[in-house]
């Protein structure tokens, strides 16, 4: 079966940029939300001094000072002192910042103290408004596609620790912006959206190009999108061989117990390779 498409390009470009940024976003929106400013101290930042340094600034120089000295720790003594606080307040930030998800450790003995997991962290990345501005353009684009949803609540987080500032020019620039339609209509399934990564078997009714419904068991094994429509690859145990379903035809699904052990091979697709673009996130 021949099924003739090419990768959205736009569409590509907003994924990598997206996979690229959020990584970085992802943490600090973590470890932020939920945190209430505390009470106002002097304390020294990064080296500079920093009077009337609240929670929320405290919490995020605790983190990039564990990052600079990791793998090294730092004793619940050095970071009082650093910050000019008691050592239970230090306690007390490390105790948010792990609930909030930050790979933070203790460990014991004498020269013991915090660690941070630095090949789990990135530091924070700034964004211009333009930039933000780009990001929701590209964004704008996922709709219909199996990245909809993490694209939307992407953007949801990118806004949220955007510097109050940064947001308002992003939110002003956005609004000079303006786009024509919205993209394909039909939302793609939640349990379809994540079937390659659940790495679940799926059971699915679809209809075809001329609406006879069947019902087959599929393993989800990679997405193919063109400008129109967004396929799922999936081995067809129903047909044995590598079929792809177009999103909006599948009319029903439901993830199996079984696990997908194959693995898509680029040879394995009745197409063309040099109108197939692999997604890039560089």
């Amino acid at each position: 079966m021949l099924v003739r498409v090419v990768l959205l390009a736009r569409v590509l470009v907003g994924v990598a940029l997206v996979a690229r940024v959020f990584v970085g976003v992802v943490l600090v929106a973590r470890v932020f939300v939920g945190v209430a400013s505390g009470g106002r101290c002097g304390a020294s930042y990064l080296g500079r001094s920093v009077p009337g340094m609240n929670r929320t600034d405290r919490l995020y120089a605790l983190v990039e000072e564990l990052r600079a000295v990791s793998p090294r720790p730092r004793s619940a003594r050095w970071l009082a002192t650093h910050f000019e606080v008691s050592s239970r307040t230090i306690e007390r930030d490390i105790g948010a910042l792990q609930e909030a998800g930050v790979p933070i450790w203790a460990e014991p003995g004498r020269t013991g103290g915090y660690v941070l997991d630095r090949s789990r962290t990135l530091p924070p990345v700034n964004l211009t408004a333009a930039e933000a501005v780009a990001m929701a353009v590209a964004l704008h684009r996922l709709a219909g596609t199996p990245f909809a949803g993490p694209g939307a609540t992407a953007l949801r987080k990118l806004v949220a620790v955007l510097p109050a500032a940064d947001a308002a020019e992003a939110h002003r620039l956005a609004g000079r912006v303006h786009l024509i339609g919205d993209g394909p209509a039909t939302p793609v399934p939640a349990t379809v959206a994540d079937a390659v990564t659940a790495r679940r078997v799926l059971r699915i009714r679809y209809a075809d190009r001329a609406g006879i419904d069947s019902v087959r068991d599929v393993e989800p094994l990679g997405y193919l999108g063109n400008p129109r429509h967004w396929y799922l690859l999936a081995w067809c145990r129903l047909r044995d061989e590598l079929r792809c379903f177009r999103t909006d035809r599948i009319e029903d699904v439901r993830a199996l117990p079984e696990v997908v052990v194959r693995e898509l091979r680029l040879t394995d697709l009745d197409i063309p390779h040099e109108r197939v673009r692999p997604l890039s996130l560089v």
